[in-house]
């Protein structure tokens, strides 16, 4: 899917395409350095990642992935679950010749990217996590009702609730939006069909017992602590998260107490969108001396 031609100013590179076990990705692989892998949630793309890669690829290798059916990466034929997802990030890393790489994960991105990280573990030294969760919690109202039977899915494929609603909710200044920045977002999701993946994502959240992602989520939580154990680990949360609320940065402390923590009370669940010029310094200063 080519990136229409007014949003080259905000992301103005040209990402690589990796075949992966079951399809191919789009993988953006800017600048040099140590490498920080930028790993995105749902329902955004490596364009969320922008504003952090532009800076910072002047001393790092910065590879940001869009997962399948997202940004710039083949469409989703078939519905995926989250082992799906790092299966895929697993080949992508198995393509990119790393070492002493720094994960870097939001939303959905923080499982993603950890399960992944957790099958590669010699690639990783550092952890960065932006408003996510390794473990069950509690889902919002509003996340839930795109689950409902019918109406669901014409929410979120037929009319694009999930993005567009999600452009009004996860940003607390929604000035960032303009400018183009909100077609950014948009871009991806313009049929029925580019939508399968924002849906698989809602889909794939285990409410149910028998949610067969649900022991997948407990496996990556029972291992999740001693694997943050030997890694530098930085918390950075937005604080009007109405999903992933001060709550999840609690318990996510509780699992990597050794963690350095930046809470944004500015912020919300697009964190980067809201305060990057507050994450760019106190990112670059933590990856000097950590």
């Amino acid at each position: 899917m080519p990136l229409p031609e007014p949003l080259r100013r905000h992301y103005p590179w040209t990402p690589k395409r990796i075949p992966t076990r079951s399809g191919t990705l789009s993988v953006l692989d800017v600048g040099t350095g140590d490498p920080l892998v930028f790993v995105h949630g749902n329902p955004t793309w490596s364009f969320y990642w922008r504003t952090l890669v532009g800076p910072l690829s002047a001393t790092h290798r910065c590879i940001a992935v869009d997962h399948l059916g997202c940004g710039l990466s083949d469409p989703q034929a078939a519905p995926a679950r989250l082992a799906d997802h790092a299966e895929r990030l697993v080949d992508v890393l198995d393509a990119l010749n790393l070492a002493g790489a720094t994960l870097v994960c939001h939303d959905w991105g923080g499982p993603i990217g950890t399960l992944a990280a957790m099958a590669r573990p010699d690639l990783f030294r550092r952890l960065v996590y932006f408003n996510t969760a390794l473990f069950h919690g509690p889902v919002p109202f509003e996340i839930r009702t795109c689950r409902w039977p019918v109406l669901g899915p014409l929410m979120v494929r037929g009319l694009n609730g999930f993005v567009r609603v999600g452009q009004r909710r996860a940003i607390a200044h929604r000035d960032r939006m303009g400018d183009g920045v909100g077609e950014g977002y948009l871009f991806p999701w313009s049929s029925w069909e580019r939508r399968a993946a924002v849906q698989a994502f809602v889909d794939d959240i285990p409410l149910e017992a028998d949610h067969p992602t649900r022991a997948t989520i407990d496996d990556l939580d029972a291992r999740f602590p001693a694997f943050a154990a030997s890694r530098p680990t930085l918390l950075i949360w937005g604080m009007q998260d109405f999903c992933f609320t001060p709550a999840f940065l609690d318990q996510m402390k509780v699992r990597a107490p050794h963690a350095e923590v930046a809470a944004l009370p500015d912020a919300a669940h697009y964190v980067v969108e809201d305060a990057h010029e507050q994450i760019v310094p106190r990112l670059t200063n933590w990856l000097a001396t950590t």
